[in-house]
């Protein structure tokens, strides 16, 4: 993990400044997220896994596109990256709007997207760009399909680490980094795996895809530092704030990011691996494990002490509201 985060930095465009070793409660995710890592089950090398499996990883794309839609986004095609972008601007709108503690996370995932379609179309930026705009709409598709289980009130198809996140901004038990991070434990640590796995590790040459999926480690380090001071100037001034407890350094953020997303692809591997029900059963089992294990980390680092959740929260409402969601 360590050696990803120093291939990353100095690659952005908002490169942060300095910064003083990260918190106690960042230490202690960072933490967990290692032990989790190092005890994942040693993964074989990537086997192809042929698009005929989607069905077993991934919902429908038809909620959110038309057939002539999800032709395009099975294609690879640019033109499919908007469509989940207006979906993703829609959940913002309406979140922010009444200052919802799920804002954050909504705005995470709506600028990286953004930046991701930037990307997408440099020239030479990923190896396989057509086969990242599949994964991106794939991926979306996990979120939008959580999101919509648990506002219809059908929690029990959603997956237990969203059920956390979900419940937590719906509560408002937790700082807004706090909501964040519980929303993309549950994105990558839970979700990804599955859509690496069901799309392939391998492309049709057998080369890796693991060198596109660090890739994307790149862009997120070139906006981590701007979405930052842009959640703390709209939902919550702690975000980035140092000498606040729940305040993040910007390496440890991105320390975090890249060990989980390292985390899925080796979870993703695992699956590949699986050769029998069983077996496959047992890797899916510990994902949604890990996924929980590591949310309850977030929670006890990020959340609310107790005694002061009302006020915490009342106090970073009132900061949302005066600053227009």
């Amino acid at each position: 993990m360590g050696d990803s985060v120093r291939q990353i930095r100095g690659v952005g465009r908002h490169r942060a400044p300095a910064r003083r070793p990260a918190a106690t409660s960042v230490a202690f995710v960072l933490g967990v997220t290692v032990a989790v890592t190092l005890t994942a089950s040693p993964a074989r090398a990537d086997g192809p896994v042929p698009l005929t499996g989607l069905a077993a990883y991934q919902p429908s794309l038809s909620p959110w596109y038309t057939p002539e839609q999800v032709d395009e986004c099975l294609a690879g095609s640019y033109d499919c990256v908007p469509v989940t972008i207006g979906r993703m601007s829609a959940i913002l709108d309406a979140r922010a709007a009444s200052c919802d503690h799920l804002a954050p996370f909504a705005l995470a995932y709506l600028r990286t997207t953004q930046e991701y379609q930037t990307v997408a179309a440099q020239p030479g930026f990923f190896q396989d760009a057509p086969f990242v705009n599949v994964e991106d709409a794939f991926f979306a598709a996990y979120f939008f399909d959580a999101y919509d289980n648990w506002n219809s009130g059908a929690t029990t198809a959603v997956p237990r680490a969203w059920q956390i996140a979900f419940g937590a901004a719906r509560d408002r038990t937790m700082s807004g980094l706090g909501d964040i991070l519980l929303g993309m434990n549950a994105h990558i640590n839970r979700d990804l795996p599955y859509i690496l796995a069901g799309l392939g590790l391998v492309a049709p040459d057998g080369t890796s895809r693991h060198a596109d999926h660090e890739k994307v480690n790149v862009f997120l380090n070139m906006i981590v530092t701007s979405l930052l001071d842009e959640e703390a100037a709209r939902f919550d001034p702690t975000v980035n704030d140092l000498k606040s407890p729940y305040g993040i350094t910007y390496d440890a953020f991105m320390a975090i990011i890249v060990g989980w997303r390292e985390n899925a692809w080796l979870n993703a591997q695992r699956l590949v691996a699986a050769h029998t029900p069983a077996e496959r059963s047992g890797v899916e089992a510990s994902i949604e494990t890990e996924s929980v294990v590591l949310a309850r980390g977030v929670q006890t680092a990020f959340g609310y002490p107790p005694l002061l959740n009302t006020g915490l929260a009342a106090s970073r409402d009132r900061y949302c509201a005066a600053h227009h969601g």
